[in-house]
Parts: structure tokens; sequence; C-alpha cells
């Protein structure tokens, strides 16, 4: 994802340690693991509902769901640390992290640096609204219409560039524009629809917002892996082949989406790339 939700927080010194959770398992942690030599240090959001979030000691999200199946196919126990988006590669480059599942697009550049595994998932831009907003069917149809977005974000920059008729109201997070949206301060809200889906299946909204479902980008989530490790990026593109034909990743869309009402669109679910 091209922007960091919420505010920044610093890497713990220490990640809290999960158990290993089965297969389509919520991402809540058990007793810490006792058996460090035998974890998966994974870096995801802390902050992104649907994807991946911290409540207190447990985690829960879809990636948090996709990193829990891959470390059981790997026979490992995943810890869980924040990878804010600026610090994704340095994470990873520095081995502070083993992988990355954090909405982390693969790109060209991003390549340059580090590997990855996948896609597990293809989100686009998309618009939230308001359940019963008709008028707002894509964002050709926001002229005249408040908009809101992360300040700086390249989501509010492309449709601010797009399509000027557009009135931006820019926030420091995406929450904040929810709040603003559910109490019709603002009509839309725009950034990826994996995580537009996920704060609408939050239960305060539940109902009272909906994805448009007109995506205009494409982002190709993949899991961030050391640059050149392919051994790992093979192990982990048969665990994400393995997770979409067992129905796990279809049960994992559904519990952290469905709420929404979110159907996946073209693309999912993606067959990885193979691994060079």
């Amino acid at each position: 994802m091209k922007t960091h939700l919420g505010a920044t927080a610093l890497l713990a010194a220490g990640v809290l340690t999960l158990a290993a959770c089965g297969a389509g398992a919520s991402g809540s942690g058990g007793a810490p693991a006792t058996d460090g030599g035998n974890t998966l240090r994974v870096g995801i959001k802390f902050d992104q509902p649907g994807l991946g979030l911290q409540t207190g000691n447990t985690y829960s999200g879809f990636d948090v769901d996709v990193a829990n199946y891959v470390a059981q196919e790997l026979g490992k126990t995943p810890t869980f640390s924040e990878a804010p988006s600026p610090q994704r590669e340095t994470l990873l480059k520095t081995g502070q992290v083993d992988m990355i599942v954090a909405t982390y697009s693969i790109t060209d550049k991003r390549k340059q640096e580090v590997g990855f595994a996948g896609p597990y998932f293809v989100a686009g831009q998309d618009l939230l609204v308001r359940q019963n907003e008709t008028a707002i069917t894509g964002p050709d149809t926001l002229t005249g219409k408040k908009l809101c977005s992360v300040k700086g974000s390249t989501s509010a920059q492309k449709v601010q560039t797009d399509y000027p008729g557009v009135q931006l109201q820019e926030y420091d997070t995406y929450s904040k524009c929810v709040e603003e949206l559910a109490n019709g301060t603002v009509d839309a809200l725009t950034t990826d629809n994996t995580i537009l889906a996920g704060y609408a299946s939050q239960q305060q909204y539940q109902g009272k917002l909906k994805v448009v479902g007109q995506t205009f980008s494409q982002e190709r989530y993949g899991v961030g892996l050391p640059h050149g490790d392919t051994q790992t990026c093979q192990q982990v593109t048969d665990a994400l082949k393995k997770m979409v034909e067992s129905g796990e990743w279809q049960k994992a869309v559904d519990k952290n989406f469905g709420p929404a009402g979110f159907k996946p669109g073209e693309g999912n679910p993606p067959t990885p790339d193979a691994c060079a």
C-alpha cells in the first residue's frame, strides 16, 4: 500500500509472540512461543482493520491470516512486529524481520531492493460512501463532492490530478475520514478497496457504509522477502497456492471483508509470479 494509516509507531525492540494458528485462524495470539529457533518474524500493519490490526496482544486481519497460513506451511511459529510503510525495505534489508505481509504492493522499483512472493491479493483504489448513496458510482461522479483521504497520500493526489472538480478534504488518518463520512461531513473516502472494506466491516459501520466497486488502479499485494532469497520465495509461493486451493483464502476474505459486502475484483484469487 502506498500510504501508512494513522500515526507511525516505532518498531518495538522485542516482538510479541503468537502460538501457531491453524489454517483460517483468526490471527489471535495464545501463549508466547518458547522455541526461539523455530519462529518466523513477520512484519504487519498494526492499524488497518480487516488487514492487520493490533488489539492488545492479539492480531487480526486478512494479512495476518495469510501470514499464519504461510508460517504453518513452513513449520514455523509466527511472531509479529509493526512494519510501517516507509520502513518496510529497511526492516527486510537489516534482517529485523524474515518477511513482510502488510498491503505491500509489488513494484519494479521495490524489487530492486527486496524480493516478493505472490501476489496473494489484487487490490485497487476505490471509493467508500454511505450505504444510501446513489449519485457516486465512480471517480468520474465526484465533481462538486467532498472527498476525504490522508494528507500526502498518492490516492488523494491521483484523484486531485485526474478529477480536478473534486473538493478534497485531507486528514491525518483514514479512521478520521471514516468518522466524517459516517456523520455526513464528507461524501466519499478513497484508498485501496481492501482497506475501505476493512473499515466498513467494523461493527460500528456495518450496514452504514459501502465500497463502490469501481477500481481505478491496481495494487498487487506480495509477501516481502530479503532480496535474492529464491528458496524461501518458492516455499511461500507453494503455501499461497495451497491456501487458495484449500479454500482457506476465500474463508479469510469472507471473514475479514464479508460484513462490508465486499467481493474481490478481477484477478482474484491471483496466481503467484514465478520466483526469480
